[in-house]
């Protein structure tokens, strides 16, 4: 296995253990809606974390905590839209991040979420 190293949003370099432009084939069932094998890695970096945040198992999130550096992970949780609240609250819990930093727990983003899906 070959070592590469990542850029996050901020330009700090995280390393990402294993081979080039791929991810793990245990994490494709998080992955349904994407050609799994075009996923480019670290490319699609934020993308990745998101689906292991919101859907991963403990085996991704292993992985995700052993490949990825713990900033870049809190980065697109801070950052992201897409995550429930659940999941979002969790990590951001287990990270150590106040709730107020965490984009899609602030009330105007719920406001908008509970319009589109009131459940």
């Amino acid at each position: 296995m070959e070592e590469v190293k990542a850029i996050n949003g901020k330009n700090s370099a995280q390393k990402i253990k294993g081979r080039k432009g791929r991810i793990p084939e245990f994490l494709k069932p998080l992955f349904w809606e994407v050609d799994f094998y075009k996923l480019e890695f670290p490319k699609k970096q934020d993308f990745i974390i998101r689906r292991i945040l919101e859907y991963g198992d403990k085996k991704a999130i292993y992985w995700m905590k052993q490949n990825l550096d713990k900033n870049a992970i809190k980065d697109v949780l801070c950052k992201t839209k897409g995550l429930s609240p659940r999941s979002a609250n969790y990590w951001a819990v287990v990270l150590g991040i106040n709730k107020r930093e965490v984009m899609c727990l602030q009330k105007h983003y719920l406001k908008i979420r509970r319009k589109h899906w009131p459940y």
